[in-house]
C-alpha cells in the first residue's frame, strides 16, 4: 500500500516536471528523462497521483447532475 506521504511526494515530483517542461527544459526523475514531447504523459501522471492522494486521504468527489422533467 502506498502511504499518503509517498503519493504526495510523487505528485510534487510530477508537478515539478510539468513546470520544467513548460519552460522548454528537460526534467529527469530517476533514470527517466522527460522532454516537452512528453507533456501528455506528465499531465496524465499528475492526474493519477492527484487522484491517488485524494483516494488515500478519503476525499470524495460529489457529482452534481441536472435533471429536467419532461411531460409524457
Amino acid at each position: 500500500m502506498i502511504s499518503i506521504q509517498t503519493a504526495r511526494d510523487m505528485l510534487h515530483g510530477w508537478i515539478m516536471a510539468e513546470q520544467a517542461v513548460q519552460t522548454g527544459q528537460e526534467y529527469q526523475m530517476g533514470t527517466r528523462r522527460l522532454r516537452r514531447a512528453d507533456l501528455r504523459e506528465i499531465r496524465a501522471s499528475v492526474k493519477y497521483w492527484s487522484d491517488k492522494v485524494d483516494e488515500i486521504a478519503g476525499v470524495s468527489r460529489i457529482r452534481v447532475q441536472q435533471i429536467i422533467p419532461r411531460d409524457v
